[in-house]
């Protein structure tokens, strides 16, 4: 028995039957080709577009960045030479002495010898000078790159105190600056009863500390046991009733004035208590 099989299509027909699906094939694929081109277009429209409105604050942050990355580098650089060995202390240098050799300054300090300056020791200076009682105060200065400056002020010295020993000269807080067994000249006795901590010495003290040396240099004597009753003694014997401390600058001026004008050996008495109304006896 024979079996008929349908004829096989033509060439030209198979031919077109595949040419139809690769025409659309190539139409998608174009079509979205197109379409990831404008989406990638749009981005860089949009990247662009937000470059050019940020470009400030990303400028403004490049400076800021590059400001504080030079700062950090010159602090770093600073800290590093203000620390290494070539700030090291090599000099001390003492400014301000008369009556305490500098030698002995620079001796007491020479611990700090070769320690870089910002790592200098205050307290060590302190406790070191501090033994110095003819100090009254002091500054230090760095000078780079390898100089301590010791700025030193003395006690100045305003009178003297009889002792057991001698004569004390001291300054205005009855520090004692020397002693010896004579009296020194040039400086007034003080006769303060009850000590160096009573009223009455703390009141003759701010008396002194408040004369010129013209006028210091002319007394003998200065007596106080309260802080109302100063009374000065002058080289010839004369009086001069001074009262407080109050306003001693001002007293100091009207008692020159009346020494010029009365010279000491004239009168017995100068009362400046009330330097207003002055009184000569």
């Amino acid at each position: 028995m024979s079996v008929l099989l349908p004829a096989a299509p033509a060439a030209s027909e198979q031919a077109g039957g595949v040419q139809e699906p690769s025409g659309d094939t190539a139409g998608a694929r174009a079509a979205r080709s197109l379409l990831r081109a404008a989406q990638r277009a749009r981005k860089r429209f949009e990247r662009a577009e937000v470059r050019r409105f940020t470009g400030r604050t990303r400028r403004r942050r490049t400076a800021w960045i590059l400001g504080v990355g030079s700062i950090l580098l010159a602090f770093t650089l600073i800290i590093g030479a203000a620390y290494s060995p070539l700030m090291a202390l090599r000099t001390i240098e003492v400014v301000g002495t008369s009556r305490i050799p500098a030698g002995e300054v620079s001796a007491a300090l020479s611990e700090e010898l070769g320690t870089p300056l910002p790592l200098i020791d205050s307290n060590l200076i302190k406790r070191e000078l501090s033994q110095f009682a003819l100090i009254q105060s002091y500054v230090t200065e760095s000078r780079p790159p390898g100089t301590l400056v010791v700025r030193i002020v003395e006690r100045v010295p305003v009178g003297v105190l009889a002792g057991p020993t001698g004569f004390d000269l001291v300054d205005a807080a009855g520090v004692v600056i020397e002693t010896s067994p004579e009296r020194t000249a040039g400086y007034p006795l003080i006769d303060a009863p009850d000590g160096i901590t009573s009223a009455g010495f703390k009141a003759a003290a701010a008396v002194l500390a408040a004369l010129p040396e013209s006028i210091r240099t002319q007394l003998d004597a200065v007596t106080a046991v309260t802080t109302d009753d100063v009374t000065l003694s002058l080289l010839g014997g004369e009086r001069v009733v001074w009262g407080s401390p109050e306003k001693s600058g001002y007293k100091a001026i009207v008692l020159a004035a009346l020494l010029i004008g009365h010279p000491a050996g004239t009168v017995n008495e100068y009362d400046v208590s009330s330097p207003d109304s002055a009184v000569l006896r």
